[in-house]
């Protein structure tokens, strides 16, 4: 045999060597409950990529380790890797359906995919093998949420407290689904104006319905006055219809007979959603008395974490040049919506804000200097059925027949609303 030929054999021996080794270097050899809490530790301390890498490496030579298999189905749903996360329950359910966490961490992985259907459908299965658990109803009833059936939600989270009536959780989805199927509310809002000088008290009241619509939310308004020793009414109607998904709008229309409210007014916003949790819109108001007064206003928002920032101008064109004015708003939520402490400060005068407390006849009122403060604060019933609100305001107004001198108005409201199906 020539040197060539042997240096070529073992060549070919020492590289056919070094494959085996290295394969059986990819072959797990530990302790795999061990490395099991490792790669926990690692995916609970966002360490995702090494959790799952060593996940995988356990699994090559433990394939049956379904809790592991599980575990790793789990982090890629965390990572919003749903398809893959599927396919490893799907392979666990081959061989083994008795693990109810599997079916948990299965269910959640399709909510968590917006596919509430195929997690109703999964629910079902699961409460074939574990009847009446608790943690799959709750998951069953946020399906049949997601699949904008409430009421079968309703009945099946109820069948929760059937068996445990303190169960915390249940009652609190209990509590969120009643709040969902009010559609209806009636409301009723009192406030008052007391003024530093020139002007006696003033007196306002609001009676309201709202309605819950696929389309949006609708409320019609009478709207009651005491000014000027005088009593007014207005109807008034606010519309929300949604237009497409983070797009939707504002339309209002209001009628009045008498001279303590516009002859007509209305008005229209289109509010997008924006990335970063923040959102903008861009919208006019009218008021029509002996004369016409555009109002053109936006805002600004923005949602970071219980907080609400907004920032609103208004600009009213007028034979003096523009009006120019705008109110900082800040919320503080608390539970829900319904629930937040809310202030606002604002410079200038608006007519769209100021339109219950002067006539808008004449151009020159949209020049008149004002500075305010608001605070409020609003809550609801335990069941969320009936919320109520308190504010307080003052404001420096310019007075709109003597300009240059200034009055105070303190400003006080409650209001309270009840919430129906």
């Amino acid at each position: 045999m020539s040197t060539k030929i042997l240096l070529k054999l073992t060549f070919i021996v020492a590289l056919f060597a070094s494959m085996q080794m290295h394969a059986q270097e990819k072959v797990y050899n530990g302790d795999p409950d061990a490395s099991f809490e490792t790669a926990r530790n690692l995916a609970f301390n966002q360490q995702r990529k090494q959790a799952q890498d060593t996940l995988l490496h356990i699994l090559t030579k433990y394939p049956d380790y379904h809790e592991i298999r599980a575990f790793l189905a789990t982090t890629y749903s965390w990572d919003g890797d749903y398809k893959k996360s599927r396919k490893l329950f799907n392979t666990i359910f081959e061989k083994d359906v008795k693990n109810k966490e599997t079916w948990i961490a299965a269910i959640k992985n399709e909510l968590w995919a917006d596919l509430p259907f195929a997690a109703l459908e999964m629910s079902n299965n699961a409460l074939k093998i574990f009847p009446n658990d608790p943690e799959l109803l709750y998951l069953k009833a946020s399906a049949q949420e997601n699949t904008n059936n409430p009421i079968d939600a309703l009945t099946t989270i109820q069948t929760v407290l059937d068996s445990n009536p303190q169960d915390q959780k249940a009652i609190d989805y209990k509590v969120s689904l009643d709040k969902l199927l009010r559609k209806n509310a009636i409301g009723i809002n009192a406030a008052v104006d007391l003024y530093s000088s020139v002007f006696d008290p003033m007196q306002y009241y609001s009676l309201k319905y709202s309605r819950q619509t696929k389309y949006g939310s609708i409320s019609p308004k009478l709207n009651l006055n005491r000014r000027f020793n005088e009593n007014g009414a207005q109807f008034e109607v606010d519309l929300y219809p949604k237009i497409a998904k983070g797009l939707y709008a504002y339309v209002n229309l209001g009628v009045s007979n008498s001279f303590l409210f516009p002859d007509v007014k209305y008005g229209a916003e289109l509010y997008q959603s924006l990335p970063k949790s923040f959102e903008v819109s861009l919208g006019f108001r009218t008021l029509k008395y002996s004369s016409t007064t555009n109002i053109y206003t936006g805002s600004l928002g923005w949602y970071t974490g219980n907080s609400y920032w907004s920032f609103r101008p208004y600009f009213t064109p007028g034979e003096t040049g523009t009006s120019k004015s705008g109110t900082l708003t800040y919320r503080r939520y608390r539970s829900d919506a319904d629930n937040y402490l809310g202030m606002s400060i604002g410079m200038g005068f608006s007519p769209e804000i100021n339109q219950l407390q002067f006539n808008a006849n004449d151009a020159q009122i949209v020049n008149l200097e004002s500075q305010k403060f608001n605070i409020g604060y609003y809550f609801t019933s335990s069941n969320k059925q009936n919320a109520w609100g308190a504010q307080f305001g003052v404001a420096h107004q310019e007075i709109v027949f003597d300009q240059g001198n200034f009055f105070w108005i303190y400003s006080l409201a409650l209001s309270w609303e009840l919430k129906f199906k």
